[in-house]
């Protein structure tokens, strides 16, 4: 689409690259941020810049964060003797909208993918096996995604956790073959999480 404006069309470009985000929709967005309050907008992409800048990963458990420590790892209601592991932030979330689970996280930043040249190497795993060293530890969870790279990335980690005589568990499978956490609805993960299991071996060696 021609645009009668450079300044509005780079805007709409970078609107664009959003997931998610069609140049339609980008125009739309575009033309919004226009016709606004110019301090609102100056609040606004401040907002995404302090963001940016200074969001932080959580020094225990790689979770998002404002300080050193995220506010979960900080909550002294929490029991630090339970761990749930999960693939990415948005997991943390979701299973926080159940409000069934009061353990911390370990967010691994993603999964073993050897098609996509990621290995164990790539995620925060040394980082969780070190904090299974202090002893506090009782149980992980491992609430992968019920894909192939999640059962490969629990199947590792089982392994590796299986030398420090923990308890593993994996959430009951209610929910889809091939489906993300996110994308759950929040009672049939708050029963999976409830439900959970030992943690079975699906993929062979």
């Amino acid at each position: 689409m021609s645009l009668p404006s450079t300044l509005l069309e780079n805007a709409v470009d970078q609107l664009a690259t959003l997931p998610g985000i069609g140049r339609r929709t980008a125009m739309r967005l575009a033309l919004d941020l226009l016709r606004r309050d110019q301090h609102e907008v100056a609040r606004f992409s401040e907002a995404i810049r302090k963001m940016r800048d200074e969001v932080r990963f959580c020094d225990t458990c790689c979770n998002i964060s404002d300080e050193p420590r995220c506010a979960i790892c900080r909550d002294p209601s929490r029991d630090p003797s339970t761990i749930c592991v999960v693939e990415d932030i948005r997991d943390v979330i979701a299973i926080e909208n159940t409000r069934q689970f009061k353990g911390h996280y370990h967010v691994l930043g993603g999964v073993i993918s050897p098609m996509d040249g990621i290995g164990p190497d790539d995620l925060n795993t040394q980082e969780l096996m070190e904090r299974m060293t202090s002893g506090e530890v009782k149980e992980v969870i491992l609430a992968l995604g019920t894909t192939l790279e999640g059962d490969t990335t629990g199947f590792y980690l089982n392994r590796k956790l299986a030398e420090h005589g923990l308890v593993v568990s994996m959430l009951a499978r209610g929910l889809s073959v091939g489906g993300d956490l996110a994308q759950a609805d929040e009672l049939t993960l708050g029963r999976s999480i409830a439900d959970r299991k030992p943690y079975e071996q699906s993929v062979k060696r």
